[in-house]
């Protein structure tokens, strides 16, 4: 095995592309864990990745449904399954191998990456602090955690998303 230099991994991260990366009909599953509260739960859907008008960013739209064991801040045992969407607006920054979120509002989130400086980042939503680390495990998946701690949450998220070759997805 011969490992990668330092030079050669930084190499490789500023010649990837994640936008052409990210392009694409995803499937996505995710495991949510309110460790407050010790209940766990689900989503299961979709991520659409388009391009946007010129200049050059993406939107990221996911779908899908999630379902938690004894719903947060529902009487105890009282499950909740249900639809649910979001939506971000991806914007390219100076390097290909890296995008800046924003919410559709234009609000900044967080700044996504898969190189060695840039798989981790942060995002301040009062009162709590949310970090994000993002892996991409091949050419046709990635991972990312959200560590959300604070005052209001104690969650572990954790998605695993899996480019569809299927046409009608």
């Amino acid at each position: 095995m011969n490992p990668q230099s330092p030079d050669t991994a930084q190499e490789v991260e500023q010649h990837f592309n994640l936008r052409a990366y990210l392009l694409g009909t995803w499937t996505v599953e995710r495991t949510l864990l309110d460790r407050s509260a010790g209940t766990r739960g689900s989503f299961t859907g979709l991520v659409r990745v388009t391009e946007t008008a010129d200049d050059g960013g993406l939107r990221f739209r996911e779908e899908g449904t999630v379902a938690w064991a004894s719903a947060p801040g529902a009487p105890e045992g009282t499950p909740f399954t249900g639809t649910a969407s979001r939506e971000y607006l991806l914007r390219p920054t100076g390097t290909p191998d890296t995008m800046d979120m924003f919410f559709p509002d234009g609000r900044p989130f967080h700044r996504m990456g898969f190189g060695p400086q840039s798989h981790r980042d942060q995002h301040w939503c009062d009162p709590d602090s949310y970090r994000v680390n993002y892996t991409r495990t091949g050419p046709d998946e990635f991972r990312y955690e959200w560590d959300v701690t604070g005052p209001a949450k104690d969650q572990l998220l954790t998605s695993v998303l899996r480019r569809t070759t299927d046409a009608a997805a």
